[in-house]
């Protein structure tokens, strides 16, 4: 079952969300960031327990998404689960009015499954200076850009 997170799931969406950041997979949260963007996360859960996290975050000008701390147990890989977190998102993104979503990702091919392409990460500048100038990769980060034009579902 997929759900919006609520102020109980916190600590085990940043315990999940870290655990791939230690495997060098998905970037690392403190605590207060999961806090912080709680209502931007959707949690997916099996036996009530958190097995797959992924949130929606909308930039600070019109018309642009970003998928962030997609992350997702181990033993439930190659389920689908990670599929439906994002489709979730996009789907709360076309609600919202958004008309392109990108994705900042060490994993490519899970996104390119999902219709994302590539694209130069100099088209998101404000994205750049904003969050990445701050991060420990930064400047010399391996992730990719990726981008998906959104279409009304």
């Amino acid at each position: 079952m997929i759900r919006k997170a609520t102020l109980a799931d916190a600590g085990d969406i940043h315990n999940l969300i870290n655990s791939w950041a230690k495997k060098g997979k998905v970037l690392k949260r403190p605590i207060n960031y999961v806090f912080e963007h709680l209502r931007d996360f959707w949690v997916f859960i099996v036996n009530n327990k958190i097995i797959g996290c992924c949130s929606l975050n909308i930039v600070g000008w019109q018309d642009l998404a970003e998928i962030k701390s997609l992350a997702v147990k181990a033993q439930f890989h190659r389920k689908g689960i990670g599929r439906k977190l994002v489709q979730k998102c996009l789907e709360e993104a076309v609600v919202l009015g958004v008309k392109e979503v990108f994705a900042l990702t060490f994993v490519p091919e899970f996104f390119r499954k999902l219709g994302f392409k590539n694209i130069d990460r100099k088209k998101l500048p404000h994205k750049i200076w904003s969050d990445c100038i701050n991060c420990t990769y930064f400047p010399n980060c391996q992730e990719q850009a990726m981008i998906l034009k959104l279409k009304k579902i």
